[in-house]
């Protein structure tokens, strides 16, 4: 009788798996400041062709998400929309 299973339903192999999977993903996913405002700018430029955004209160920022298997890197985008062109 394994009593790892026991008390974890994943090995250490797999739990090791998992960490290094997450510290892959921070490293690729972790940008400069300097390069997500650039970022934000040109999400700001394309969107301000189709509506007008209250540029005040944009919010832009890395996360993660558990969309693809494990923790993937995201980038979400919150821009207030005053109305439509």
């Amino acid at each position: 009788m394994d009593l790892l299973k026991i008390f974890s339903s994943k090995s250490p192999k797999d739990i090791a798996s998992d960490r290094l999977k997450l510290i892959l993903i921070h490293d690729r996913a972790d940008l400069s400041p300097d390069l997500l405002n650039k970022i934000k700018n040109d999400l700001l430029n394309v969107v301000s062709k189709y509506v007008e955004i209250d540029s005040d209160d944009v919010e832009v920022k890395m996360t993660k998400t558990d969309v693809i298997e494990g923790a993937s890197p995201a980038l979400i985008a919150s821009i207030p929309i005053k109305k439509i062109k």
